[in-house]
């Protein structure tokens, strides 16, 4: 059982593109947000960029990650920090979501999973593939600044908060 189970482990990581590094351009795409318009990455240069992939709309931990960067948007907006949310739900999916629990900012759309899988953030179940908790913060010239996987949604807001602060800070 347990050779099985490392088995499965070992082929949902086979294949999978790696995790772009600090100091790396970051991979440019379109997705439509949950509005329907398209947001392209590169347009939003000039301003840091907080990237974040989620598995899945409305579930318990997706939901309180999103609570989180929204709590905290203010403080990202003195920051010139704009917040984009990735997973492979549909459009629509994120519009119910974003308004159910009050969202001010864009949720992407990956539904062919492209993004996800540049980004390194595929995570292929038996049944489905979703996306790894990762979030990419990128600097206003487009250069992935700071990468953390795997993230705890319940903290990770603030630990965003304290890198962009000591970031900024630096000349």
């Amino acid at each position: 059982m347990r050779l099985a189970i490392a088995f499965l482990a070992l082929a949902s990581i086979a294949g999978a593109a790696a995790v772009p590094s600090p100091g790396q351009p970051a991979p440019d795409f379109t997705l439509p947000s949950q509005d329907g318009t398209p947001v392209r990455l590169s347009q939003l240069r000039g301003q840091w960029v907080v990237l974040y992939f989620y598995p899945k709309d409305g579930t318990p931990g997706c939901t309180v990650e999103a609570h989180n960067f929204q709590r905290d948007l203010a403080k990202y907006e003195r920051l010139n920090t704009v917040i984009v949310g990735v997973s492979v739900d549909s459009a629509g999916s994120h519009k119910e979501f974003c308004a159910k629990q009050g969202l001010k900012f864009k949720l992407l759309a990956d539904t062919d999973k492209k993004v996800v899988e540049q980004y390194g953030s595929l995570h292929n179940l038996i049944a489905f593939k979703i996306a790894y908790r990762n979030t990419f913060l990128i600097d206003p010239t487009g250069r992935i600044a700071k990468v953390w996987t795997s993230v705890d949604p319940s903290t990770h807001s603030q630990q965003v908060l304290e890198a962009l602060t000591s970031l900024e800070k630096k000349p």
